[in-house]
């Protein structure tokens, strides 16, 4: 088997674990999910051949699926309701400026979804400030933006907003269930190694705790409503566990988890944005060579 051929098995495992995830957010806020994948996917092929030309390297790189792989990852981090062209700034800054940029699949510092995702978050963030009504009258405002903004609300108060699920924010905890079973469908495979999103996860929980303070309004939220809301569990399953962009030691994949699933914490409580994810994942980016050197 050659490297080539490794990569696309791999990147067709990851693809079809995404595919629940991504129909069960089709099936809560509707067709704009699918649009999404098109619109990423077709940009994010048609940037990667274009770098690939003005490299004078070989389009069979297009084969590979990587730049399939990073396309659904935007789109399953983007509302459905995004314009097509801020979906395509996205795809287009993931391929050309994180990934291509670096001399291509394997060189990269900073994983290309995210370093994407960021871009148009920072630079459109009105485009991406809700998420559409479901069906069943889904607020459209997230659980996540109800818990930074409270307005003084418990957390017993706070559950019984519309956006509030069972256990963590309403469509939400669904779609993290379908990309957690995603996930360990990846881990049985060993495509992932279990310790980066455990360690996310876990950190995230004992973030959440520090600050829980018995569920009063200053609260995070629980541990449950951190993993539940938002794309936490996407991010520890198929983000944080890009190879490319995380350490190879066994310690350092732990400390790398830890600042993951820590900083989204902190970044949601205390940062501009509801949601802190990508700036997570890239700071904990920036950390590996560092981890890389200080734990080989």
């Amino acid at each position: 088997m050659t490297e080539r051929t490794d990569v696309r098995t791999t990147m067709l495992w990851v693809g079809a674990a995404l595919a629940p995830g991504l129909l069960t957010s089709a099936w809560w806020f509707g067709s704009g999910v699918l649009w999404q994948v098109l619109v990423a996917g077709g940009t994010a092929l048609t940037t990667e051949a274009v770098c690939l030309r003005l490299r004078s390297k070989s389009l069979q790189a297009l084969g590979d699926g990587s730049a399939l792989v990073t396309a659904l990852l935007i789109a399953a981090a983007l509302p459905p309701t995004t314009p097509p062209g801020v979906t395509a700034i996205a795809a287009m800054t993931a391929i050309a400026l994180a990934k291509q940029a670096f001399g291509g699949l394997g060189s990269n510092v900073f994983n290309p979804a995210m370093v994407g995702y960021a871009m148009v978050l920072v630079s459109f963030p009105a485009a991406l400030s809700s998420w559409p009504a479901a069906p069943d009258a889904l607020s459209a405002a997230t659980f996540l933006d109800v818990l930074k903004h409270d307005h003084g609300r418990t957390l017993r108060e706070l559950a019984l907003d519309p956006a509030a699920g069972r256990w963590g924010a309403r469509a939400f905890e669904d779609i993290a269930l379908a990309y957690l079973l995603g996930g360990i469908a990846l881990m049985f495979r060993r495509i992932v190694h279990w310790r980066i999103p455990t360690a996310v996860l876990l950190f995230a929980a004992a973030t959440s705790l520090v600050f829980y303070d018995s569920g009063s309004s200053r609260s995070l939220g629980t541990p449950l409503q951190q993993w539940f809301s938002g794309g936490l569990l996407l991010a520890a399953f198929f983000i944080a566990t890009d190879p490319v962009t995380h350490p190879r030691s066994t310690r350092g994949q732990w400390l790398f988890g830890a600042i993951v699933g820590c900083a989204t914490v902190t970044i949601r409580g205390f940062g501009a944005w509801p949601d802190g994810i990508a700036f997570a994942i890239l700071l904990a980016n920036g950390a590996t060579p560092y981890l890389d050197r200080r734990w080989p």
